[in-house]
């Protein structure tokens, strides 16, 4: 076992150390809380396990001394339950799923982890010498629906701790990414302010498209930031939502903005450390990616969030002005507090008539691959949705705060490994156990059965969801040579769910006019020609990974003349194409990120490649021998 893993002891003793750390002076007689010891339950831990339990270890430090501060910051407010249900609970579900995260790392490692692991889970509140301990109850501001957060505080929690990951160096551990309150005491609506009015939304500069080549050994931990930072966003807008109407003019740029530039500097900060321990200089420019801004703040009116659920219709209420009003710009938005989400606009979407031909294909050549291979997986009939993203943000629940369509595998979620993918069952007639994942389209004005869940209208993604009524996956070949083998567990993301980000290529289209597409528009299709989504995904491999920090530079796209970049090998180009009755004209719209406004230019699907070798093997030989398999 790690030596570095004996010195995590008791929450005791991290939330005294931690005391002493920040220069705060704690009483011998003051209220603290104390969490079973996990370190001491591990005993042999698996070499190929040591640093993810190491990781989680110092996250479970992390969650008691952020615990604590709450605890001593929030003495005497709230009622007799407020410790348990705003401090000790919250606590409770996060130490619950980073205990799972110690198994999963003990189980990757093909060992087996101590029984009783989920039974430490719980903490209590050591009780003052005067018996009144449990008014150190912490700040009200958690219970507004932590449980809004088991997935959110994973959310921040697993990148939360990965963060600290050992660069305490820059005092981060303590610079509030591992929450520094956030995910609760910036709620401090708890939950019932629901102010209506339209808070805005806070968008940063993309980060990883900035990045560039990531050294090997630097992805793994620029991958933490990267989610990281995911995180701190999705935080901030929680915040922004929640306290909608609050405080002075300055409020949002004091309390959500300040705190955040500081907390994404100091992320940004490890991503360069990481690439010099790598050997690797990063670029320059990251630290001017700290500061975020507000966009389309409007004050509102404050009442449209009132009958959401809990805390809900502050986050709904963004559309705006009138919240008692809301229901009639949006026709039937109201299913999520009576909110309505921003976007889109109408400049959103064009004729598709209007536009040129622009789809150009290049020449197959003689030494070309003309095969193609395709896949019946189904159009999800069977409505498996969730608003996680195992690829970008593994662990992480809600990490992707939208709803996608899953075909294909039929387990995936953000506790997905590669293990759970190949046990699974799937949607696939020929049996390949590969997961298809996409963005959900939905019809305005009528409400689905996630109106008021996360994912869905509480993170303003309203309407009913879409079923395809066509979905298409197929692999092609390749213009100047014969494909290789895309290997087992290959991970590829297509298009760019941020607006501004690098390779956002999806494409738009009708029904008869696929020879002209758009990636920034809806196209409004005449009658009698279907709504037509073009997903390309990236047909060039680096011949050695199966993924990389920002889930784009171990592949990458043809070059014009269909040829693979030097370095790059041709693998089977895989195309996802989906077929969609809509309603006429701009009613239909995307999910995306709350603060990417249902752009068309954010579309994006993911996929996870779990074909064995005799399933690929059969791909490649169909495609490179110029036959049409199914």
């Amino acid at each position: 076992m790690l030596t570095a893993l004996a010195v995590m002891s008791s929450g005791l003793t991290a939330g005294t150390a931690d005391a002493a750390a920040s220069g705060t002076s704690s009483s011998a007689f003051a209220p603290t809380i104390s969490c079973p010891s996990v370190a001491d339950r591990l005993d042999q831990v698996p070499a190929r396990a040591q640093a993810e339990v190491q990781r989680n270890l110092q996250l479970l430090e992390s969650q008691i001394a952020e615990a604590n501060r709450r605890l001593a910051s929030s003495a005497g407010q709230g009622g007799p339950n407020f410790v348990q249900n705003a401090i000790l609970g919250p606590l409770r579900d996060k130490r619950a799923a980073t205990l799972q995260r110690i198994q999963i790392a003990f189980q990757r490692a093909g060992a087996q982890a101590p029984t009783g692991l989920q039974g430490l889970a719980s903490c209590t509140v050591q009780d003052d010498e005067t018996g009144n301990g449990n008014n150190g109850d912490q700040n009200n501001g958690d219970q507004g629906n932590e449980n809004q957060g088991n997935g959110d505080q994973n959310n921040g929690d697993q990148n939360n701790g990965d963060q600290n990951n050992g660069d305490q160096n820059n005092g981060d551990q303590g610079d509030g990414d591992q929450n520094n309150g956030d995910q609760g005491d910036g709620n401090q609506g708890d939950g019932n302010q629901n102010n209506g009015g339209a808070a805005g939304q806070i968008s940063c500069p993309d980060v990883a498209d900035r990045l560039g080549q990531v050294p090997a050994r630097a992805q793994a931990e620029v991958q933490r930031n990267l989610q990281l930072l995911e995180s701190q966003i999705a935080e901030a807008n929680r915040r922004l939502a929640s306290s909608a109407g609050q405080g002075g003019p300055n409020f949002v740029q004091n309390a959500i903005l300040g705190p955040l530039r500081d907390k994404r500097a100091a992320t940004l900060q490890r991503i360069q450390i990481a690439f010099q321990r790598a050997g690797s200089q990063a670029p320059a420019s990251l630290r001017t990616l700290a500061t975020c801004e507000l966009r389309n703040g409007n004050p509102g009116n404050g009442n449209g969030g009132n009958n959401g659920n809990n805390g809900g219709g502050g986050n709904n209420g963004d559309g705006g002005g009138n919240g008692n009003g809301g229901d009639d710009e949006n026709n039937g938005n109201n299913g999520n507090g009576g909110g309505k989400a921003r976007g889109p606009v109408p400049a959103d979407f064009v004729d598709i008539r209007s536009v040129q031909p622009n789809v150009r294909t290049p020449r197959t050549q003689q030494n070309g691959s003309r095969g193609t291979f395709s896949v019946d997986c189904g159009r999800n009939e069977g409505r498996i949705f969730n608003s996680d993203n195992v690829i970008v943000a593994p662990g992480v629940s809600n990490g992707a705060q939208h709803t996608h369509d899953y075909v294909g595998n039929e387990s995936t979620n953000n506790q997905s490994t590669n293990e759970s993918l190949l046990a699974a069952s799937t949607t696939c007639r020929n049996g390949d156990k590969s997961t298809h994942y996409w963005p959900v389209l939905r019809a305005l004005g009528q409400e689905e059965f996630d109106a008021n869940r996360r994912g869905g209208g509480l993170d303003l993604n309203v309407g009913k969801i879409l079923t395809p009524v066509a979905v298409q996956i197929t692999f092609k070949g390749n213009p100047t040579g014969k494909v290789v083998a895309a290997p087992q567990f290959l991970r590829i993301i297509t298009g760019n769910a941020r607006v501004g980000g690098a390779e956002a290529n999806a494409g738009w289209t009708c029904t008869g006019f696929e020879n002209r597409q758009l990636t920034d528009k809806y196209p409004l299709c005449p009658r009698g020609s279907r709504l037509v989504r073009v997903f390309d995904f990236q047909s060039c491999w680096d011949g050695q990974n199966v993924d990389s920090a920002n889930h784009r530079t171990h592949v990458t796209f043809p070059q014009a003349d269909g040829s693979c970049p030097q370095g790059f090998r041709p693998i089977p180009a895989l195309e996802h194409r989906l077929v969609y009755n809509v309603p006429q004209g701009p009613n239909f719209a995307v999910d995306t990120f709350p603060e990417e406004l249902h752009k068309p230019v954010t579309d994006h699907s993911d996929f996870i490649n779990l074909m064995n070798e005799q399933q690929m093997g059969r791909v490649v030989d169909c495609i490179n021998s110029g036959r049409r398999c199914r």
